[in-house]
């Protein structure tokens, strides 16, 4: 089975930014699709960003739509999210997940699709 870890997380200013990490290991990266999920305290886990094998189809929640980009390097088995413009509300356990889906052109976005999890990495924003 794939291993995935997330990094990257801190704390940050309101409008400020942060790049998350997901390395992979354990399968060959670019056969999987692989999306971000948040989850903030007394909340349930939410779709946040997702992306196909090969990195040419996107999608976004609308809450993190214009502010957040997904992106892969399948080169180095890794998982990128990028965070501009960081609000109060984007405070959560971010975590990356992954789902075999090599030569499918679309995209997954929830969380039954996906049965590669990491760990999860603390994201939170200060007022």
């Amino acid at each position: 089975q794939v291993q995935l870890v997330e990094s990257g997380g801190g704390l940050v200013q309101a409008g400020g930014s942060l790049r998350l990490s997901c390395a992979a290991s354990g399968g060959i990266f670019y056969t999987y699709a692989m999306a971000w999920f948040r989850q903030a305290p007394g909340k349930e886990r939410e779709f946040v960003a997702a992306i196909n094998w090969s990195g040419g189809s996107t999608g976004y929640a609308d809450s993190v739509q214009g502010r957040f980009t997904i992106s892969r390097d399948n080169a180095q088995n890794t998982g990128y999210l990028e965070m501009n413009s960081l609000k109060p509300e984007d405070t959560a356990v971010y975590y990356c997940a992954a789902a075999k889906a090599f030569g499918i052109s679309n995209y997954f976005t929830a969380e039954y699709q996906y049965n590669y999890w990491g760990q999860g990495t603390q994201v939170t924003v200060s007022s």
